[in-house]
């Protein structure tokens, strides 16, 4: 087993273009399939995408990252029904979430860059670095949804109900990439 994956990360080493477009497809696959997962609420519901971007921004480093949501971004813009609940379309860039899907692009870049740095190295500061790219989500969200809410009342919205989740899946994000990176780099 071990040697069939000693292969693979040859492969992936060796054949650099590729293995990009294959991290960034999968990346964005990955976003459309947490994306499903979903918990209606009005204006803005509880969904797995953000647990797949910290996964994906980890994960991948910043410019496989950073590409992957766009591409994922791409595809819900092209119509493709990527985004909560099977929507898709321009429509939802300017909707109440919108400001959501834009913080993904800010949120994988920090957890990239910082991911590329060595971050990965140490589970607490991994967490940390997520839970940061988590207030930067509901930062960009907050700020869109604040457009669509009555006044005052954004927090309650877009922020409290989605507190604790955005920490839990900060913490199962880390705790699935650093093992893994450290079990993949040891090949």
């Amino acid at each position: 087993m071990s040697t069939v994956l000693a292969s693979t990360k040859q492969w992936f080493m060796s054949n650099e273009q590729a293995a990009f477009f294959i991290k960034v497809v999968f990346g964005s696959l990955m976003i459309a399939l947490f994306a499903q997962i979903s918990v209606p609420m009005y204006p803005v519901p509880i969904t797995g995408q953000t647990l797949a971007v910290t996964v994906v921004g980890l994960a991948l480093g910043r410019k496989a990252g950073v590409s992957a949501v766009l591409l994922y971004l791409a595809q819900g813009a092209m119509g493709l029904p990527v985004f909560a609940t099977g929507s898709a379309g321009l429509a939802a860039f300017f909707g109440p979430t919108g400001g959501y899907l834009y913080g993904f692009i800010a949120s994988v870049a920090i957890l990239g860059y910082f991911s590329d740095k060595g971050v990965l190295k140490s589970y607490f500061m991994s967490t940390v670095v997520a839970l940061v790219a988590t207030a930067t989500v509901f930062v960009f969200g907050l700020i869109h949804l604040s457009f669509f809410v009555p006044k005052g009342s954004v927090l309650q919205f877009g922020l409290y109900p989605f507190i604790l989740g955005g920490i839990v899946k900060a913490v199962l994000a880390a705790g699935l990439v650093v093992p893994t990176h450290k079990f993949f780099s040891k090949l």
